[in-house]
């Protein structure tokens, strides 16, 4: 077995008998075109890639600003869909009471309005749509009722109450819709 030493000797005297045997050809010496095109087109995909690489930068910063904005904005979610069953259970007693001006129906009354104001000033935002067109994105449509009073498709009566929070819907309001009156065949 050979020490790598020794191999490289043997590699050298090789190239060196190989070299004195070879008529040396004369070479082309480029004037550098070629060259220098080439070195111009990798310093503009390096800088395509630099520019891409920012852009990819800001973009994640964007994101992730939009995503913390988002956190902050809607982390109460879960507190206030467990709110809601409370807020339902005070305007119950407050229907309850019949305008009643007892003490404790004028305290219910009062723990309601505080509850919906507190609820107001973090972005809740309580949808009561009487009257209103039926819209399927913020309304869960319970029942049809016939009434010539109303507009055809709109809200007659709402069963609870729906629920945003900053402009997202929490919980739709369940409601009863409008329909036109059925025509009747006279004989």
């Amino acid at each position: 077995m050979a020490l790598p030493e020794d191999e490289a000797k043997q590699v050298l005297e090789s190239e060196e008998e190989t070299s004195e045997n070879e008529v040396l050809e004369p070479v082309e010496v480029d004037s550098g075109g070629e060259s220098l095109a080439t070195a111009l087109s990798e310093v503009e995909k390096f800088k395509d890639l630099a520019l891409r690489a920012e852009a990819e930068m800001q973009n994640l910063q964007r994101r992730t600003a939009r995503d913390v904005e988002n956190a902050h904005k809607f982390g109460v979610e879960k507190f206030v869909q467990n709110m809601l069953p409370v807020l339902d259970s005070l305007e119950k007693a407050i229907e309850a009471t019949d305008d009643k001006v007892d003490s404790i129906a004028e305290g219910v009354r009062l723990c309601h309005k505080l509850m919906v104001d507190t609820l107001a000033k973090e972005g809740v935002e309580i949808l009561d749509p009487i009257g209103e067109p039926f819209d399927p994105n913020e309304h869960q449509g319970m029942s049809i009722v016939e009434n010539p009073d109303m507009e055809p498709n709109s809200v007659f009566a709402v069963v609870q109450k729906g629920c945003k929070l900053n402009g997202r819907l929490i919980r739709p309001a369940m409601v009863m819709v409008t329909k036109a009156p059925s025509v009747e065949a006279e004989e």
